[in-house]
């Protein structure tokens, strides 16, 4: 079986400009899927949205907690994505202390749609958003995919049982 290839998808970030002085000295950048995965290692997970309650009290915490252990398993960078805007997720890491695990917004949800992991969430107010999951990429390959059981529209909630960072580091020792 081939590897799948991640989507190509543009993400609408906003990057600390020095030159930009007050109390916003950020700037729109956008980034691409190429950008992110290209010939390099990477450890994204994916969450059904920030400040809410599994995400904020476990996934994404641990896998903070486990950065540098993923480093040492010679991953290139461990990505948070959700589909919030980059001031939603600037400002749900400041409030989490976040400072390893990068934010990256999927406003849009344009590489969720393309991953085929979007679902509807509007029974509790939160529109479209990303299905639970977590995967390795090497050089724009899905190596490894962890998707929560129950896939689908509108579930109870989502926990995390298999796309935490404890499985996925678990993963990648055992690959060594």
């Amino acid at each position: 079986m081939t590897p799948q290839t991640v989507p190509d998808a543009v993400f609408h970030t906003r990057v600390r400009n020095p030159e930009l002085e007050g109390d916003n000295p950020f700037e729109w950048k956008d980034v691409t899927s190429n950008e992110i995965f290209a010939g390099r290692r990477v450890v994204l997970f994916a969450l059904p949205g920030a400040y809410t309650p599994a995400c904020s009290e476990s996934h994404l915490p641990g896998y903070e907690r486990l950065h540098d252990d993923f480093w040492a398993q010679e991953v290139d960078e461990v990505i948070c994505l959700s589909v919030n805007d980059a001031f939603v997720m600037y400002q749900w890491a400041k409030a989490l202390g976040i400072q390893k695990v990068r934010m990256l917004p999927d406003g849009n949800g344009e590489f969720t749609r393309k991953m085929g992991m979007l679902v509807d969430r509007s029974a509790t107010g939160m529109g479209m958003r990303s299905w639970r999951y977590s995967m390795l990429v090497e050089d724009r390959q899905i190596v490894q995919l962890f998707a929560e059981p129950g896939f689908g529209d509108n579930p109870p909630g989502v926990p995390v049982k298999v796309s935490g960072a404890e499985t996925m580091l678990d993963y990648l020792r055992a690959a060594k």
